[in-house]
């Protein structure tokens, strides 16, 4: 039976309920959304290009009970079927990898649906970029000048070089969906954008290039064969030929890159129409030579060449070949003789080669039955301006008196060598990129780019290889020399050689070059507008605008200049070369990219063209960095050097771009290896230097206390050696990650403003002095592991709200001992240089009282490296005890310093031995009763923050004028004092005796006298005060003093003493850098 179904939408569902359950249902789906934003464990998830977070689908997605386990992760883990929908509706994907790609244009227009297939779409395309204008205008001259073995060697070269190439390029092209960009995409993200963006501006500039270079050959066919007398500039006087015709090209050039920019400029989908046209072109004129070939077999055509005993003449200047000619019994010279000749009569004096030798004529096509083959297989390479001679034919010698310049012989204009005609030839095997550009237009790009620049390849090389062949059986030597046709009155050579007619040759390679001049013109801004978007390259994103269509007006402009200086260039053979350059470039990166991804194995190279091998690849890479030194050694370094300049300025000043790069692979992997190496064993004196882990403070908003910290490493390291910046957050990861992220970003803007060259690392514990303990036992990896610790002096460690900072402190002194690592403390720290104050002079004072293992002697050695530190002397002093020859230690310390190479001047400082002052007393007195104080009297909540206050009262008081710290101990005579100093003694010590007493015992009922104190601490602190004193006389003005870093005690109970000692040592100096050894020598006088 019939079954009815009633569609009722999600919102009239809504509005049949009762208010009540619509209240209930919205606060549902408010829970719902709140809970879909983030997953239960407050983890911010990386956004994925296969979910949208449109309500539809996240209402489809939830829909039913069965994966409710899942339901909080759905927005970073979609179901499998979702994910599949998105992939099979490609068109719903921006094109291109959205996860390495952080596209500015958000909103794309949706791709069009792809329907070419191999043929239209990738083979022809190819064809019709690889056959131009070299096959019309060089090939001939190419095969009469190196010989039909020599030619097949360089075509055969170039034809490999980009067989293999396009093997490279297949197997990258079907690893994975390339768009639109083709070869600049691919070398870009196997490469890295370093690379990619040099070799995308290089294959720029030779596509750039090579439309100069078909805009050259066009304006060559219309001024040679087609329309000589159109030349704007003519030769006044013999050889001025060659001068006349580049002017002319040079400004037909200007001409007609103008009007095909206007035409790329108003309609591109015109040139695009006509691409099958030009396409049609060139097939029909090699079909017209192959018939030609065909038909000299049986009837070769009639173009006769004149000779000049072997001297090739050229046919502008005369019509009949000979000397004179006899009619009504009349013997009459002709023009050809009043050429060599001072009048027309028979006794007219001649030119002496012209007297000498006979004047015959001979078919300049015999025919592929004539075996002219056989004398054409060996090169004829000449010097400029020479003769073009035929070999075999009988000449006699004749004075060369008479300058031949005004003669009509066929010169040739340009020296010629193998090396330069392999430039000049590459050009015509370039465009098998054709295809790959085209990618996002093809039905399956990972089927038809192989199959179709595979084929176009093998098509235009047998049509290559196959011509040379049977232009060197079919057309004499001297006609294939001769560049430009003049033997055959000025006719294109190959023409001569086409059925029916050579105008069909004529006009199918002007059409066919200034098609490609166009296809230029149309593809090359199109690649700067791509690297542009990409934002790699700073200077050039000016580029990537365009109309509001996305035709790239500025980029045009651009390529239109730069094509401009080929056309100044003029020389069609001086061009080529510098185009084989950057193509010959770009190919070698794309086979280096193919061979590195095959060699690293990385799990997401699958290509889908599976007949490469990394040999192949490497083979390919060699061939085109040797044809790059063959076609010339000085474009290649030119060529180079420029794609040197645009990898460091994108290496430095470009975005950091992260596209999954091989170059990045092959860096993880060397650095693997080296690691391991590293970790054979610690490394050798003369190797050490301090590997930092530096250890920030964070405030409550994750923003670095002490930024001053990174200056201070920057300085010390020079971007030389491992720095690891460490922080610590107090809580729970799951908690904090948030938080952890912020902290990260924080620490690595820093780094980059401070310009600190090294790695960031986050830790969150649930106390500060654990997450400490963590980074040093486990920061760094491997062998590259830090050696020394740098931190900050805790300022507050005397305020009881800070009451665990001392402890902190004393326990990563501790910790750092026992991983025998260096420790560096810095105090007053904000007090320190940034990197851009520069110290026009003072001193860098090292008090060496302990030998650490050098390490006080190489740190000011390091710090003078830097520009902040480079004019501050070094200075050292050593303290000298009642038993030592002061005389004697200065002798052997300087010493000691020669052999260390280091200039610095030496003082030894005499302490001798006396009694511990009263000061040193009531020091350690206050000092006890403090410590005692916070450990006996069980304060409350409130008299702890009263007592804070007392305390941070009095530290303002000490460091308040001598004035109004006279006016304090005046007038609250009962207060304890803290913080002593020689002043503040000398003010109690007037004070009776007994008061003083009295005062204590007011507020700590106790009674400690000199005679109970602990005598250790006594000798500590008397330590201390005398070594102050004596830095204090000599160091006070120094721009930095370091000092040996006393260890603190090995009973844990006198720590807070430690501190206080500390701070007494370092009282009254402004830059101080406490220094504890890693119980090993780090420096050494050996070479």
């Amino acid at each position: 039976m019939p079954t009815s179904f009633t569609v009722v939408p999600v919102e009239a569902q809504g509005e049949e309920r009762g208010p009540a359950e619509r209240d209930g249902q919205r606060q549902e789906e408010e829970e719902d959304d709140e809970r879909d934003r983030g997953s239960g464990d407050g983890i911010a998830r990386e956004s994925s290009p296969f979910i949208n977070s449109a309500e539809m689908d996240r209402g489809n997605m939830y829909e039913g009970k069965n994966m409710a386990l899942f339901e909080e992760e759905m927005d970073s883990n979609p179901m499998v079927s979702s994910l599949l929908n998105k992939l099979a509706n490609y068109t719903n994907l921006t094109q291109g990898v959205v996860e390495h790609e952080a596209d500015e244009d958000s909103k794309r227009k949706e791709v069009k649906v792809p329907r070419m297939g191999t043929f239209i779409g990738v083979y022809l395309p190819c064809l019709q970029n690889i056959l131009g204008v070299i096959l019309f205008l060089r090939l001939t001259w190419i095969v009469g000048t190196a010989g039909v073995l020599e030619s097949f060697i360089i075509v055969f070269m170039c034809c490999a070089c980009t067989m293999l190439t396009a093997i490279s390029m297949s197997a990258i092209a079907t690893n994975g969906v390339v768009p639109a960009g083709g070869s600049y995409y691919m070398i870009s993200r196997s490469l890295g954008p370093e690379f990619g963006g040099a070799v995308g501006l290089c294959f720029y500039l030779g596509t750039t290039f090579a439309g100069a270079m078909y805009i050259l050959g066009t304006i060559e066919i219309l001024l040679t064969y087609i329309s000589p007398s159109a030349a704007i500039f003519k030769a006044e006087e013999a050889g001025e030929e060659t001068e006349a015709m580049l002017n002319n090209m040079r400004i037909y050039g200007t001409c007609i890159i103008i009007l095909m920019a206007i035409v790329v400029f108003v309609g591109v989908k015109y040139v695009n129409k006509l691409a099958l046209v030009f396409l049609a072109c060139v097939i029909l004129s090699i079909i017209a030579i192959y018939a030609g070939v065909i038909k000299t077999a049986f009837d070769p055509p009639d173009f006769p060449i004149c000779l000049l005993g072997n001297r090739t003449l050229s046919k502008r200047s005369f019509d009949v070949c000979a000397k004179f000619t006899e009619s009504n019994n009349e013997t009459k010279t002709t023009t050809l003789w009043n050429l060599f000749c001072d009048s027309s009569l028979l006794n007219a004096t001649c030119d002496d080669y012209f007297s000498l030798n006979n004047v015959t004529e001979i078919q300049g096509i015999p025919g592929i039955m004539s075996g002219v083959l056989a004398d054409n297989l060996w090169s004829t390479y000449s010097e400029k301006g020479s003769i073009v001679e035929k070999k075999d034919q009988p000449s006699v010698a004749g004075s060369e008196e008479i300058k031949m310049g005004g003669l009509p012989y066929v010169f040739t204009d340009i020296m010629t060598y193998f090396t330069m005609l392999v430039g000049i030839y590459f050009p015509s095997v370039t465009g098998i990129m054709a295809g790959s550009n085209r990618s996002g237009d093809l039905k399956d790009a990972q089927k038809s780019i192989p199959t179709g620049t595979i084929l176009a390849i093998s098509t235009t090389s047998f049509i290559y290889l196959s011509c040379i062949v049977l232009f060197g059986a079919c057309i004499e030597g001297v006609i294939l020399r001769d560049k430009f046709g003049e033997a055959v009155n000025g006719n294109l050579v190959v023409g001569t050689l086409a059925w029916p007619s050579p105008w069909v040759i004529v006009i199918g390679s002007f059409f066919s070059t200034c098609g490609a001049g166009l296809q230029s013109l149309t593809g090359a801004p199109r690649l700067l507008q791509a690297i542009a978007r990409d934002g790699i390259v700073p200077f050039i994103q000016v580029f990537g605008h365009g109309k509001p269509n996305g035709e790239p007006t500025w980029a045009l402009l651009l390529t239109a200049g730069i094509c401009e200086i080929g056309i100044l260039i003029a020389s069609l053979d001086s061009v080529a070369p510098i185009l084989s350059m950057f193509f010959l470039m770009c190919y070698m990166f794309v086979n280096l990219a193919c061979a590195v991804q095959t060699l690293l194995r990385t799990p997401n190279w699958r290509p889908r063209f599976k007949y490469y091998h990394w040999t192949l690849s490497f083979l390919g890479m060699s061939l085109c960095l040797a044809l790059m030194f063959i076609c010339s050694w000085y474009y290649a370094l030119i060529a180079m050097l420029i794609a040197g300049c645009i990898y460091k300025y994108i290496e430095y000043r470009g975005a950091e771009k992260e596209w999954g790069d091989g170059i990045r692979g092959l860096s993880l992997n060397a650095a693997r290896y080296a690691l391991l190496r590293v970790e054979d064993g610690p490394p050798h004196t003369k190797n050490w230097r301090p590997q930092l882990l530096v250890l920030l403070n964070l405030d409550s908003e994750q923003l670095v206390k002490h930024p001053r910290l990174l200056s201070f490493t920057s300085q010390l390291k020079a971007g030389k050696g491992l720095t690891i910046v460490g922080s610590v957050l107090q809580g729970i990861y799951l908690d904090k990650c948030t938080e952890t992220q912020k902290a990260e970003e924080n620490v690595k803007a820093l780094m980059g403003v401070e310009k600190t060259k090294g790695f960031c690392q986050i830790v969150v514990s649930p106390n500060f002095r654990d997450g400490i303990s963590y980074l040093i036992q486990s920061a760094g990896l491997g062998g590259m592991k830090h050696n020394t610790v740098l931190m900050a002096w805790p300022q507050s460690w005397k305020q009881t709200e800070n009451r665990f900072s001392w402890k902190n402190f004393v326990d990563t002194v501790r910790e750092t001992t026992a991983a025998q690592q260096a420790l560096l403390v810095a105090k007053n720290i904000d007090l320190f240089p940034t990197n851009q104050e520069r110290f026009t002079e003072g001193n860098i004072d090292v008090w060496w009282i302990v030998h650490d293992g050098g390490m006080l002697m190489l740190l000011p050695f390091l710090l003078r490296q830097h520009k902040v530190w480079r004019k501050c002397k070094m200075r050292i002093f050593t303290v000298a005890q009642m038993d030592d020859n002061s005389i004697q230690m200065k002798k052997d310390l300087q010493m000691f310093l020669y052999h260390l190479r280091l200039n610095a001047e030496v003082e030894v400082v005499e302490m001798f031995e006396n009694d511990i002052s009263a000061f040193t007393y009531e020091k350690t007195l206050m000092m006890e009763q403090r410590s005692q104080m916070l450990k006996q009297m069980q304060l409350s909540k409130n008299e702890r923050e009263r007592e804070a206050q007392l305390i941070h009262d009095r530290n303002t008081a000490s460091h308040s004028t001598p004035a109004v710290k006279a006016s304090v101990a005046a007038a609250v005579p009962e207060k304890v004092q803290m913080t002593w100093t020689k002043e503040k003694f000398v003010a109690e010590k007037h004070k009776p005796k007994d008061s003083n007493v009295s005062g204590f015992k007011d507020i700590f009922n106790m009674k400690p006298e000199w005679g109970n104190l602990n005598q250790s601490n006594v000798r500590r602190m008397h330590t201390a005060v005398k070594l102050n004193g004596v830095v204090l006389n000599k160091s006070q003005h120094a721009q930095l003093v370091l000092l040996n870093m006393p260890g603190p005690p090995k009973n844990r109970k006198g720590d807070e003493n430690y501190m206080e000692f500390l701070e007494v040592l370092t009282e009254g100096l402004d830059r101080v850098l406490l220094v504890r050894g890693s119980g090993r020598e780090v420096i050494t006088i050996y070479s």
